[in-house]
């Protein structure tokens, strides 16, 4: 019995598509069977399924072509076979899209419509929607709202979804069949109660107040359906998006209520849902929890959704992941590879420095049974990896040259190489391994690119390792071994020992005279033009040719080379193209708003007699910091405003520099409305009595800071208020008169931490304090930051925290240290490494203070 079922099998794998040679030519001609008196049913069933095979294979009909055989097929309609009416009513479908003239066979579908048959009135309604145009709708909207509320399933759902096919060419006319669209959505048919939900949400998509009366009515209901109730958690999550008010939270409640329904679709929506708008780990802990579930369950569709949402997650709260770690573990031998795969990954991305072992060991079984493009993925979390635990190395160096020797594609290859690349260009410590391993690989290399890529790193990174000498035997092995371009790149890699290695230089010369005799004319240039530079003993010129080669920008080069074919007349010159482009710098215009140059003076000096004028400010003690100002209008417009911000340890003073450009006004009693964030206290204002033209003026503001420094952290909305006097524009004479109020709006502003902390680089000692204060609170987190490229990302961050951009070290790898003084005194120090990975750029970020509150607000800055 079991051979038997083998040769079936075997007899079906090896059968071909019966369709496969179709000529549209003799399909056409067989469609004269339709005209026959006696019809044969099957035949004419085959025909027409070979029309549809031929339209999805995307055989072009010509309008005349699929006009006759549009309306051979309607001759069928006299056929009361029902297999064979239903063919006709897709074929017509199809046809209709190409043909001419097919309102024709409205008055036979409105009949199948609305007869007795359910078999065909869902095909007609579907078949009908299709061919009728905007204008004859009208004449059909009697019957849709019948079959919108029939009693047969089939018949409904056929309406609906031809109603939201039709909503675009009608949105009007479908708007009125919502009443009947809202009477089926508690249709017992989960498909029925699902599109007409879908009807509403269309019909209603332009008018956010009704769909939020739709969403708020339909989750205090008990829909049964379970697509209805995934439609409408996604509407609920839509209108919570961005939404931090406390209106959102009845929505949040629906969603997390739906996370206990018997439906493990209605469960899943609702957890993504969650894991999408939820910001912190505690708000994460029910929807983890269930996916946590679904990882162990026994369908492959449900772990696989488990683990795949889990590893999207893993890039904002890897926090809330890991305590899924030992269900995801189970997950490495699972048989569905995708799944296993996902697992692995996300255990890459969130396991612990002292798991990284023990990791290993479990996915080293699992990497050899896996597809080239499952590995890849395995690849570029091991590279991540790489960069998160710069001390595990050693180890996963070994684990990616292991994968290395393995049987594999180029891109497989490229991908590992990559890797390793990347851990030599990044970690130090980790040079010499990696060029190791790099250099066992091209010994069995077939890849002719990947190799000369490996060939290039090693001459550029060799000569700089503590051994430069045991590499030169692997980049010359390639000289006698391998072909052409690899070979002219060993010729190249050597050249850059004997550059820059002197006690290498002897020998270097004698492997490129032996490269001269090459039968590779490339090898051989190479070798002739390297060997000259070095004979030259110019140390100049050795680095200008062989170390240092300018190269220029490629996008650069090619506009240069479009310029010189539009105006050949001169030689094009290399050297001319710049290797980065320049920026040309815009003037903008000075803010006239008392222009000051102290020489010598600090800011906090600058206005330090300014300050003198406020009543009491010497209860607030002495100041902490002014920071520069900041505009908050535009430059050429009435009235200009910008703001400084004087910190002292308890409260900030607001200053608010402001002009007036109007010569035809004064304005009087000139004060700022200030709207602060909760827990600020606003003290006391200064106004500026009078405001004449061109002359600067100040409105000063104290305001106290909350009593927790995480509170001190937000927006402030500022409007400037004043009454008007108008004036003769020559003499600034005020007209008589009282004058009118009027308000100014100004554009917001924030107090961030960087405005607070009295910051500075690390020095050549702060590795040492780092440590000495290795006993004090420390705060740290891991962030995914918005910024594709790491310098830039490094540079905001050092922008949020105060801290000077010469704070940053590093290449691949970007280093911030610094530190700094908090208002009140609180010594702080901040470590920051990112890194750049697939999804972006990553960024593990330590703070360490005596005041624990102040190390959390720092992190909140970023975050």
């Amino acid at each position: 019995m079991s051979s038997l079922k083998r040769d079936v099998k075997d007899e079906d794998d090896n059968s071909s598509n019966p369709y496969q040679n179709l000529d549209k030519t003799i399909v056409l001609q067989e469609t004269r069977e339709f005209n026959q008196t006696l019809v044969i049913p099957r035949k004419c069933s085959l025909i027409l399924t070979k029309i549809l095979y031929l339209l999805n294979q995307g055989e072009n009909f010509t309008t005349q072509e699929a006009t006759d055989a549009f309306f051979a097929t309607t001759k069928l309609f006299q056929s009361k076979e029902i297999m064979l009416r239903r063919m006709v009513y897709l074929c017509i479908k199809e046809l209709s899209k190409l043909a001419q003239d097919v309102i024709i066979v409205t008055s036979s579908l409105t009949k199948d419509m609305t007869g007795k048959e359910d078999l065909y009135r869902a095909a007609a309604i579907r078949a009908l929607c299709s061919i009728t145009d905007a204008s004859m709708l009208q004449a059909i909207e009697r019957y849709m709202k019948q079959a919108i509320v029939d009693k047969n399933p089939a018949v409904s759902s056929a309406a609906l979804v031809s109603a939201l096919h039709l909503s675009s060419t009608a949105p009007d006319l479908v708007r009125r069949w919502a009443n009947e669209a809202q009477e089926t959505i508690n249709s017992d048919n989960a498909m029925v109660s699902y599109h007409a939900l879908g009807v509403l949400v269309l019909s209603r998509r332009n008018d956010k107040l009704s769909t939020v009366k739709l969403v708020t009515r339909l989750s205090k209901s008990h829909i049964k359906s379970p697509y209805s109730l995934c439609l409408l958690i996604r509407l609920a999550a839509q209108l919570c998006d961005g939404d931090d008010s406390e209106a959102s939270q009845p929505y949040i409640d629906f969603i997390e209520c739906c996370l206990r329904h018997k439906s493990e679709m209605v469960i899943y929506e609702a957890a993504h849902a969650i894991v999408n708008l939820r910001k912190t780990a505690r708000d994460l802990a029910p929807a983890v929890s269930v996916l946590q579930l679904f990882c162990s369950s026994s369908k492959a569709a449900l772990r696989l959704a488990g683990a795949r949402t889990l590893a999207r997650l893993t890039t904002k709260h890897p926090t809330a992941v890991a305590a899924c770690a030992i269900d995801l573990e189970n997950l490495i031998s699972d048989s569905n590879r995708s799944v296993a795969t996902l697992a692995v990954t996300t255990l890459l991305a969130t396991g612990a420095e002292s798991s990284v072992d023990r990791l290993m060991k479990q996915i080293s079984s699992f990497v050899s049974e896996i597809p080239d493009e499952f590995k890849i993925i395995v690849v570029r979390a091991i590279r991540q990896l790489c960069s998160k635990f710069p001390r595990k190395h050693q180890s996963l160096a070994a684990f990616l040259a292991g994968m290395l020797r393995d049987e594999g594609g180029l891109e497989y290859k490229a991908a590992i190489a990559d890797a390793i690349i990347a851990l030599v260009e990044e970690n130090p410590d980790a040079k010499e391994t990696g060029l190791s391993h790099l250099c066992e690989f091209i010994e069995d290399c077939e890849h002719t690119a990947l190799a000369v890529r490996i060939l290039h790193l090693l001459g550029r990174e060799g000569p700089k390792s503590r051994h430069p000498s045991r590499y030169i035997r692997f980049i010359y092995n390639r000289v006698i071994l391998e072909s052409g371009p690899v070979r002219a790149a060993a010729v190249s890699a050597v050249a850059q020992f004997g550059a820059q290695v002197p006690e290498l230089l002897p020998n270097i010369k004698v492997l490129l005279a032996r490269c001269q005799l090459d039968e590779e004319d490339e090898v051989r240039d190479r070798a002739v033009y390297y060997s000259t530079i070095l004979e030259t003993e110019n140390p100049q010129l050795i680095n200008d040719f062989i170390v240092n080669i300018p190269k220029p920008n490629v996008v650069l080069l090619e506009k240069a080379l479009r310029d010189h074919l539009l105006h050949p007349e001169e030689p094009f010159n290399i050297l001319s193209v710049p290797a980065e482009e320049v920026v040309k710098e815009t003037k903008k215009p000075i803010a006239e708003i008392e222009v000051r140059k102290p020489v010598q003076m600090s800011i906090e000096e600058i206005y330090a007699e300014q300050l003198a004028k406020i009543p009491g400010i010497e209860k607030l003690g002495p100041l902490f910091k002014t920071n520069l100002p900041i505009d908050l209008t535009e430059a050429e417009i009435e009235y200009r405003v910008r703001v400084v911000k004087h910190v002292y340890a308890r409260h900030v003073i607001f200053q608010f520099e402001c002009v007036n450009t109007l010569n035809d006004q004064i304005l009087e009693d000139v004060h700022v409305r200030l709207e602060v964030p909760p827990e600020y206290e606003i003290k006391s204002i200064v106004p500026c009595q009078k405001l004449v033209y061109n002359t600067q003026d100040n409105v000063f503001v104290v305001v106290e800071y909350p009593c927790a420094f995480i509170d001190s952290l937000g927006s402030f909305m500022a409007t400037l208020e004043f009454v008007v006097r108008d004036c003769d524009p020559n003499t600034g004479t005020p007209d008589p008169g009282e004058g009118y109020a009027d308000s100014y709006p100004l554009e917001e502003f924030e107090m961030g931490c960087s405005d607070q902390i009295r910051a500075r680089a690390g020095g050549d000692d702060w590795e040492q304090t780092w440590e000495r204060a290795a006993n004090v609170p420390e705060a740290n987190d891991t962030f995914v930051l918005s910024q594709t490229d790491v310098g830039d990302a490094a540079k905001a961050v050092c922008e949020h925290l105060g801290l000077p951009n010469g704070s940053i070290s590093g290449d691949a790898v970007k280093e911030i240290r610094g530190g700094g003084i908090f208002r009140g005194g609180a010594p702080v120090l901040v470590r920051a490494r990112l890194a750049g990975s697939i999804a972006g750029v990553t960024m593990k970020l330590s703070a360490r203070s005596p005041r624990e509150d102040v190390a959390q607000l720092l992190l909140a800055a970023v975050g």
